[in-house]
């Protein structure tokens, strides 16, 4: 995602000052303006504003008027509210604003409005209001590996190579395959996915291509498959790794031949579509096993694509539960509330399900603890495993620090990722006994100033809410 230029409009000077600190932590560029008037005037000769944050008093009187100023001189600009009132802001979410950051800050609330930014933007840019903000689910995060997948999406979406996703199940394949039409010049077209592991082999082809009446029994009427259906758009092929030798032959003539018959029928029918294809398996084993043709691996192959399993993007934890919870909440299902050692705790995790694993933990949790808080005590046995004692029981000496795992659990630890968390939570000990002053927590973990701002970007860390709202 681009940096955005995001006006704010706040006559409190230390509270925008946090705000735009924020902002520049998260590399977007603000500035600041008084009052609206002072707004309407830089709206009036500025086109690159991407976004204004409108800074609301106790009292709501007059919001509306300045709100549709502002709207007249820029109609698409995104604008989200920022108050501590929470009584009459949602109707103004309806009338002009997107969002509504709730003081005192806090920086995953502030991550979820920018992420609306960026989904208003998109839709005003392809004209269609109504596309879906699923696309985008399980893509959130700043871990080199999502940022990764994201460049690549701009790289590859305008063309129509074929595309072959890999990655474990539950990465959310299918998320970039969607992102990748969405994205594309036949974002007008039709997506159509279809899981090639889920169907009989011997449905598949019917499933694939379409049959005419009478092609077998119980074939009533003619159909058309599933290349007819996303012609002048996107086919997805998930789990092609499952497909029958039978099927790959048939489908590799498709792609070479750009026609198909139906089962039952002669008439050859010309299609139009990408493929974007997925799989967990490792196809160039299954070419040495002899169940996967390499002939079709490199046509499928143009353009690799592999999305990280969640245990080597763990520092995008925190922002995949905030992510999961506001669906649940948007789909009024309940809510639930992480403390910070809760989700560190999640971080010490391996993650063999990756984020649908997540996901049904968040869901299982909501159930068990509807609207409440959940601690570290009260996530299931197999999420704690490697879990480190609380604040109170750590000492202050760092060469001191105690992990209650002393002993290499009987079912195995991954220790890279166990590593990587604990060096998250020394780097946060180190962070709050020097105040959150860098340059001191630098020394005492005698390291290089820009390293651990490096380390802070990696890990998501930022001063826990207090005074400061962050």
């Amino acid at each position: 995602m681009n940096p955005l230029h995001i006006l704010i409009v706040d006559k409190e000077k230390h509270r925008h000052e946090l705000l735009c600190g924020l902002f520049e932590f998260m590399e977007h560029h603000p500035s600041v303006v008084s009052d609206s008037q002072q707004a309407l005037h830089l709206l009036a000769d500025a086109s690159d504003i991407d976004a204004l944050v409108f800074a609301v008093e106790a009292q709501l009187h007059g919001l509306d008027k300045q709100l549709a100023a502002i709207k007249k001189v820029a109609p698409r600009l995104p604008i989200i509210l920022m108050s501590s009132v929470v009584d009459g802001v949602s109707a103004k979410l309806n009338d002009h604003c997107i969002a509504h950051l709730k003081l005192p800050l806090r920086r995953t609330e502030a991550q979820e409005a920018l992420r609306k930014i960026y989904l208003h933007q998109q839709r005003h840019k392809d004209g269609d209001s109504k596309r879906s903000l699923e696309l985008f689910r399980n893509l959130v995060g700043s871990s080199t590996g999502v940022r990764n997948i994201r460049k690549m999406i701009d790289q590859v979406a305008d063309s129509d190579s074929n595309v072959l996703i890999l990655g474990e199940s539950g990465t959310g394949k299918e998320v970039v395959a969607r992102n990748i039409h969405f994205h594309s010049n036949r974002r007008q077209g039709p997506f159509v996915p279809i899981n090639c592991g889920a169907i009989p082999p011997d449905l598949l082809e019917s499933e694939l291509f379409g049959h005419e009446k009478g092609a077998f029994t119980g074939a009533i009427s003619a159909r058309r498959g599933r290349f007819e259906l996303a012609d002048g758009g996107t086919l997805f092929l998930d789990e092609i790794g499952d497909m029958p030798l039978m099927m790959q032959v048939k489908l590799l003539r498709v792609l070479q031949e750009r026609t198909f018959e139906r089962v039952g029928g002669t008439r050859s029918i010309a299609t139009d579509v990408r493929i974007l294809a997925a799989t967990h398996n490792d196809l160039e084993a299954g070419i040495s096993a002899g169940s996967f043709r390499e002939d079709l691996y490199y046509r499928l192959n143009v353009f690799p694509m592999e999305m990280p399993p969640l245990r080597k993007r763990v520092e995008d934890l925190p922002l995949l539960i905030n992510d999961l919870i506001s669906r649940m909440e948007h789909e009024k299902r309940g809510s639930i509330r992480l403390s910070p050692e809760a989700v560190r705790t999640l971080c010490g995790y391996a993650w063999p399900g990756n984020v649908r694993e997540l996901a049904n933990l968040i869901e299982r949790l909501i159930i068990l603890f509807p609207y409440g808080v959940v601690e570290s005590a009260d996530l299931p046995d197999k999420y704690r495993v490697g879990q480190v004692l609380p604040d109170s029981e750590q000492k202050s000496d760092l060469s001191n620090f105690v992990v209650s795992t002393r002993t290499l659990p009987n079912e195995g630890m991954d220790l890279k990722e166990h590593l990587s968390s604990l060096e998250c939570m020394l780097i946060r000990q180190a962070l709050q006994e020097a105040d959150w002053v860098v340059a001191h927590a630098a020394k005492r973990l005698k390291m290089g100033r820009t390293t651990l701002v490096e380390k802070m970007r990696k890990f998501g860390l930022q001063r826990e809410e207090s005074a400061s709202g962050f």
